[in-house]
Parts: C-alpha cells; sequence; structure tokens
C-alpha cells in the first residue's frame, strides 16, 4: 500500500514539474517569437521594427502594406468581414465617442476588436452563418471572454485598477482616477459583466478596449518608445495581455494565428492591414500626427 501512494506521488511530481516546465517554455517561446507561424502574413514582411523616435509617413507605411489593393486582402474580401463593417458603420458614433473618451484613434481601438470576432466566427462557422450573419450582429460572448471586444473579466479589473494607480507603468493620470465609480456596496462584478454584455449598447465593450490600448501606449511613451502608428504592436498585445507588454526595440507582430479565407493572420497582422487600409477610413480616418 504505502508501495502505491509513493508511486502516485512520484508520478504526481513529475507531472506538475512537467506542467511547470512547458509553461515555462511557452513564455520564453513567445518572448523569442518561436511560435511564429510561416506563411502567415507578418512572416513574409519585414516592416514590423521599431526604433526610438522612428517617424514614417501614412503613406510610406501603405506603400508596403502586405495586400493592396485592399479588395486583395483575404480578410476584406470575407463574409465576416462584410458583416463587421455593416455592424461598425452602425455603431459609428459609440465608437467614435468611446475612442474619443479613452483618448486612442478609433482604427486602433477597432483592430483588437476585429481579431477577436474574426476568432469568434472561424471557429463557430456554422452560428455564424445561421444566427449572427443573418441577425447583422456580432459576437458578444466567448467562453471566459465576454463582450464583443474579447475580453475577460481579469483584463477589465487590471484596467481599473491601473487607472487609479500611479504607481503602475499603465497609469493615464489623475484626471483619470475616478472614471469608473461605484457605489459602496454596489456588486461591481455584476456591473462591469452587465456593461460589457449589453447588446443593445455596446460602448463599454468598445470603451475597455480602447483603455486598454491606452494603457499599452501610454507604458511604451514613458519608456522611449512611440508606438501612437504601430497597430501590430497594439494587436499583438491586446490578444497577449498586459504581462507580454515589454516596451522595446524592434517589436514583432504576433499572437493568436487566425485564420481567413485560408490565409494565416495573427492579431498583429490584422491590426495593421486594417488600420492602413482604406476600410472604412471615410468614418474613421487616420489619426495623421
Amino acid at each position: 500500500m504505502k508501495n502505491a501512494i509513493k508511486k502516485i506521488l512520484k508520478f504526481l511530481l513529475y507531472l506538475f514539474a512537467l506542467i511547470g516546465f512547458v509553461f515555462a517554455f511557452v513564455y520564453v517561446a513567445i518572448q523569442m517569437g518561436w511560435l511564429n507561424v510561416r506563411g502567415s502574413a507578418s512572416q513574409r514582411n519585414s516592416y514590423f521594427n521599431i526604433v526610438k523616435g522612428n517617424n514614417i509617413s501614412i503613406q510610406e507605411i501603405r506603400n508596403k502594406s502586405l495586400c493592396v489593393p485592399t479588395s486583395t486582402c483575404a480578410w476584406a474580401s470575407s463574409e465576416e468581414w462584410a458583416l463587421m463593417k455593416e455592424v461598425f458603420t452602425r455603431d459609428q458614433e459609440i465608437i467614435k465617442k468611446a475612442a474619443y473618451d479613452a483618448g486612442v484613434s478609433p482604427r486602433i481601438l477597432l483592430g483588437g476588436v476585429i481579431g477577436e470576432q474574426f476568432r469568434f466566427f472561424g471557429n463557430r462557422r456554422e452560428s455564424f452563418k445561421q444566427y449572427f450573419e443573418p441577425l447583422k450582429i456580432l459576437a458578444s460572448l466567448s467562453n471566459t471572454s465576454y463582450g464583443i471586444a474579447g475580453l475577460k473579466p481579469k483584463t477589465l479589473l487590471q484596467i481599473e485598477e491601473h487607472m487609479k494607480d500611479p504607481k503602475s507603468p499603465f497609469y493615464l493620470g489623475p484626471d483619470m482616477e475616478n472614471f469608473f465609480v461605484y457605489d459602496e456596496g454596489a456588486d461591481i462584478e455584476k456591473i462591469r459583466f452587465n456593461r460589457i454584455t449589453d447588446v443593445n449598447d455596446p460602448y463599454y465593450s468598445y470603451l475597455y478596449a480602447g483603455l486598454f490600448m491606452k494603457q499599452i501606449q501610454t507604458q511604451w511613451q514613458n519608456m522611449g518608445y512611440d508606438i501612437s502608428e504601430r497597430p501590430d504592436v497594439f494587436g499583438t498585445l491586446y490578444n497577449l495581455g498586459f504581462y507580454y507588454s515589454v516596451p522595446k526595440q524592434n517589436p514583432q507582430s504576433g499572437g493568436s494565428i487566425v485564420i481567413v479565407n485560408g490565409m494565416s493572420y495573427n492579431f498583429g497582422d490584422l491590426s495593421y492591414e486594417f488600420y492602413y487600409s482604406d476600410e472604412l477610413s471615410d468614418i474613421f480616418p487616420y489619426d495623421v500626427k
């Protein structure tokens, strides 16, 4: 009996050690870029490098775009994008207000939302065809990610905590400290959940996405890196989360891989291509410095 228990304990010890090794390996792999998929859009281009003080015009970057004209982009000719485009057009005033309140460009804000929607619809193609496309609505719930922006409760909490913590590298300043105020004794988690999943008013979904982007931008800016026109960096970190935001030279586009019309994209690719495309530029123009 004792030998059996020893064997079980030994097995569990090795199992936990293996799990720890796997997590450590994945973390290092993401940092080193080993998990980038060959053949994805970003792998075929070298424009994702950035240096301090590097100012490149919108036209120069668009001339190096992954696909010109935009109609040749796999994502731009997809049924999923046609739906998103219609919804974003319908929600344009809400999106503009959320972007203004967060202090970011609407095109930067939408980069993260687009990635989440493409991933959801790609994993649930049948639901897209039978439900979302006919009703002309975006997905608002996916496992543990909520709202059309696909944000987790932990991320929502982090966003609000960063806004109140002057010591946080993501702190947006005293003017934003009281942006979220709750009554004493209120069920804050429930309020957040109701806000982020409100299908009739997606303002908070867009707002939290915008605030995430702004906090990332502030962190990098404080370290001397201007990523205000680096949608690939925003999209990558929106997918990976605050923990992986490490300001540095030459950040690489990355994030989860999404298949759209047979083309492999990561979150950074999608954000980049949308930002510098002509799609919805009449509604959400480029935020040129």
